[in-house]
């Protein structure tokens, strides 16, 4: 038999060594290492798991994206169009159901579909959104008519207030007071602005004869220079022309007007073919003589018969200077060839002083 000596605690702590290290047995190699390895690994699949499950999520997503935008599910069946009144909703309707023929309503390119119904005459703005599964909805804004423009070739044409031509004037269109003479008819960038601009001068006169019913009295406006403005009047006057300027053109038309008035009771009206107030406050008259035109000179207009009967003759019709409170001046016009010598007194003779 063999006697197991136990020590004491306290002999067991002096059994250390000085560094205060106490020597221990190692573990065992067996079946509890194997185990160990695994929960190691295990650690890790967790990890490996989820990237996994991610990546076949991703891969499923897009394989049955392109399942349903495929599917005859989503295949185009109705167009809303609203909005569209002047434009045609079949033509709207049309370019709409061909932008998304291959595509579907799944995958419409609603940006791409906003901007060709854009391109339509009459369309300003598109708004496209899909009504899930089978339908579109299309809101239109339309362009407005503003204004009608004669063209160069003679065709009168509605724009709206960017300049953008809508499409010629129908009979049943209301037609405005009067319509716009000198549009640029090219399609490039600088005639573009300045028909804008003609369009604003145009919208300028509306607004200061509109409320005074001067408007009436006009049938078009000349706009080749909006910095030289020009209307030709209606009815009876059609054959006058009033040159306003590059500004105040309600009361400049106005006085025109009420100096044309005054001078209809004259023998001269019929003759009168242009009032120009581009001076400002004073009025010239310009008045026909055969094919010629009346000029202004220094404050005057001289009227010139261009025929074979009156040719060397002196003109003995009045010439007419008037202001614009309509007060007329006669004054006679004497052609230069025949002008009477002025009166030549002798001089006095001179004294030799002595």
């Amino acid at each position: 038999m063999r006697e197991q000596v136990i020590a004491s605690p306290g002999a067991r702590r002096a059994a250390t060594s000085p560094g205060g290290f106490v020597q221990r047995p190692s573990r065992r190699q067996g079946a509890g290492g194997g185990r160990v390895q695994l929960r190691t690994l295990l650690r890790y699949v967790p990890a490996v798991f989820k990237y996994v499950m991610i990546l076949a999520t991703v891969i499923a997503l897009v394989i049955a994206y392109r399942a349903a935008a495929s599917a005859s599910l989503f295949q185009l069946r109705a167009i809303d169009v609203t909005g569209a009144t002047r434009v045609s909703s079949e033509e709207v309707s049309a370019v709409t159901r061909r932008a998304v023929a291959r595509t579907g309503v799944w995958r419409a390119d609603l940006s791409a579909i906003s901007a060709e119904l854009q391109r339509l005459p009459g369309v300003r703005r598109a708004i496209v959104t899909r009504v899930l599964p089978d339908r579109l909805r299309v809101r239109v804004i339309e362009r407005v008519p503003v204004a009608v423009v004669r063209t160069s070739a003679g065709h009168f044409v509605w724009v709206d207030e960017e300049g953008v031509a809508l499409g010629e004037m129908k009979s049943a269109d209301h037609m405005p007071a009067f319509f716009i003479r000198g549009w640029s008819d090219d399609e490039v960038e600088d005639p573009r602005k300045e028909n804008a601009q003609r369009l604003q001068r145009y919208l300028e006169l509306t607004r200061a004869w509109d409320p005074v019913g001067l408007s009436e009295r006009i049938s078009e406006v000349n706009l080749i220079d909006i910095r030289d403005v020009r209307a030709q009047l209606a009815g009876d006057d059609s054959q006058i022309e009033v040159r306003l300027g590059s500004q105040d053109f309600g009361e400049r038309l106005k006085d025109a007007l009420e100096v044309l008035d005054s001078q209809k009771q004259g023998p001269r009206a019929a003759l009168i073919t242009y009032i120009d107030l581009t001076q400002g406050r004073r009025a010239v008259i310009g008045f026909s003589t055969g094919s010629k035109l009346s000029t202004a000179r220094d404050g005057s207009e001289e009227i010139s018969r261009n025929n074979a009967a009156a040719s060397a003759r002196v003109t003995t019709q009045p010439v007419v200077e008037t202001t614009a409170a309509g007060n007329a001046n006669p004054v006679q016009a004497a052609d230069k060839d025949h002008k009477p010598a002025p009166d030549k007194k002798p001089k006095p003779a001179q004294r030799s002083r002595h």
